[in-house]
């Protein structure tokens, strides 16, 4: 029978460990959380990270821009909030409305105030094996394995999907870890045969159901990443139609929220799986806490160093 590999008390541990560390500073760690518009989905992610962050102790504001600001306007806020030295963490929701540069956003935070681990600085330290702030996703990913005992050494790990949120970070944290780390995209040739060489499967695409059984070695250890809203069953893969499980919620929700991963299918080969939601989902909120926490007493010990 497949292990579900829960993310919710690993997060809580992250959380409550966040927490003593913030009840240690005087002030508490500050994060700012800057906004721009009103996507719904985007309205969702900061509320639920701003809630995270007053329950572990951490104060949190969110600096609000509004629709159709000019990008020196956003710039303008990240220079504000990197210049005040009462924040300890700065972080830009994405994705950002058309006409911004998101490279241009990332590049002018504080690489020390960057706990969302996506300044160039941070790029680097990571790829140089000191990591400074690790992306929250992959870091999670990796705090998800280590809890639930999976082996990483000498193991062979795909990563379907090669974003700088998840797939890159995700790759060289592996390959610290000694794994034998093969990173997919669009242009992979053969892409489920060559899933079917990982011991651990990372689904990252963004295509609800994409992988399936065909794409999973027996045994393997599958993490799915994607969080994909479906309306409608018609909105979904000819694959997820089937399921009456998802047909179920859809009827008594109006939606239902399934990865990139067909659980039921996966679930017939794979050792271990994670749910969406409550898998991968919850580390991500509790790991930019956690790096909203080091930022702070980073800054307290008397600078950025580059170290963890």
């Amino acid at each position: 029978m497949v292990q579900l590999l829960e993310g919710a008390p690993v997060a809580k541990r992250i959380r409550d460990e966040a927490r003593a560390g913030a009840a240690a500073l005087s002030p508490p760690p500050t994060l700012v959380v800057l906004l721009l518009g009103n996507d719904p989905a985007s309205e969702t992610y900061v509320a639920s990270k701003t809630r995270a962050a007053l329950e572990a102790g951490v104060r949190a504001e969110t600096v609000r821009l509004p629709s159709g600001s000019p990008p020196e306007a956003l710039l303008d806020a990240v220079a504000a909030a990197n210049r005040d030295p009462s924040v300890d963490g700065v972080l830009v929701q994405m994705p950002l409305e058309p006409g911004h540069d998101p490279s241009r956003v990332i590049d002018a935070l504080d690489p020390g105030k960057d706990v969302d681990g996506l300044h160039p600085e941070n790029v680097g330290l990571l790829h140089q094996g000191r990591p400074r702030f690790v992306p929250c996703t992959p870091a999670g990913i990796l705090a998800l394995l280590d809890h639930y005992g999976v082996p990483l050494s000498g193991r062979r790990a795909v990563i379907v999907g090669r974003s700088a949120l998840v797939g890159r970070p995700l790759a060289a944290l592996l390959t610290a870890r000694d794994a034998t780390v093969t990173l997919c995209h669009s242009r992979t040739r053969d892409l489920p045969a060559v899933c079917r060489e990982a011991e651990v499967l990372v689904a990252a695409i963004g295509r609800p159901g994409f992988v399936t059984a065909h794409f999973v070695q027996p045994g393997a250890t599958v993490v799915d990443v994607g969080i994909n809203r479906l309306g409608s069953i018609d909105d979904a893969p000819e694959n997820l139609r089937r399921s009456g499980r998802i047909a179920d919620a859809i009827s008594a929700k109006g939606s239902a929220i399934v990865g990139d991963v067909d659980f039921d299918d996966v679930s017939r080969v794979a050792a271990r799986v994670t749910p969406v939601p409550g898998g991968v989902g919850p580390l991500t909120v509790a790991m930019l806490i956690h790096n909203t926490v080091l930022a702070a007493q980073m800054r307290r010990a008397g600078g950025v160093d580059g170290t963890s």
